[in-house]
């Protein structure tokens, strides 16, 4: 984000209700991980900002980055350019299996309190190890309460994948969809292949571009965001 503000880029990255730093309400309080929450939630922080005209809009990973793409499909006018970083696309996207143990009862309350979880999902998916530091970040709200670990579980066991991988693979395809959409996706992603990224841009090929991040994984801004903001500010 640092390198896209010093192109002028005007840059927000919130953390989603439940994830990073932001408030982890107790489910059946105010706030229960469905996906029409996160798509109401967003439009507040929206009308917060005080961002009415279209804008560019970057998605990435499981959960919640596909509740951004499902988002977007909902409010395509509120949409300029959107920008694709590994994220499941299509109905062959396969589930990683962190998602398949959180929804096995007690088992699943189990693994969303350990700590080093989130680091070893990344570094599972990508060819290298996360620095120090990151790791750090990453591990610090699981160190500090058992809210991020329950929210996680709330939000993974609500996601219908079916359903939503099917609204993304209909709702972008030709017909559908015209806006400019850019894949920048990692191909050494062990969780998915660069055959989804190719499958879904033949869905649409006139309005999707395919820009490969060699030596990148399933969090290409993690591995080499070098990369990543040069098909960034090439796309828009």
């Amino acid at each position: 984000m640092s390198q896209l503000s010093d192109a002028g880029f005007h840059c927000f990255a919130p953390d989603w209700i439940g994830f990073g730093f932001s408030d982890k309400p107790q489910p059946g309080y105010g706030f229960n991980y469905t996906e029409k929450e996160f798509h109401e939630e967003l439009d507040r922080l929206l009308e917060v900002l005080g961002i009415k005209s279209p804008f560019f809009l970057v998605v990435q990973g499981f959960l919640v980055g596909s509740y951004g793409l499902t988002w977007a499909l909902k409010n395509p006018s509120s949409i300029s350019k959107l920008a694709i970083l590994n994220s499941p696309l299509t109905v062959s996207s396969p589930t990683p299996g962190l998602f398949q143990k959180l929804r096995i009862p007690l088992y699943g309350e189990f693994t969303c309190q350990n700590a080093v979880m989130a680091e070893r999902f990344i570094e599972a998916g990508s060819p290298y190890v996360l620095k120090l530091e990151k790791a750090d970040v990453y591990r610090l709200p699981y160190l500090s309460s058992g809210g991020p670990g329950f929210a996680l579980l709330e939000a993974a066991r609500k996601a219908n994948f079916n359903q939503i991988l099917s609204q993304i693979s209909t709702g972008f395809a030709s017909g559908s969809w015209d806006k400019p959409i850019l894949l920048a996706w990692g191909i050494s992603d062990k969780y998915l292949p660069q055959s989804i990224a190719e499958e879904f841009q033949k869905g649409n090929p006139s309005n999707i571009k395919l820009k490969l991040i060699e030596g990148a994984g399933h969090m290409p801004q993690e591995d080499w965001p070098e990369k990543v903001v040069d098909a960034l500010r090439m796309f828009f």
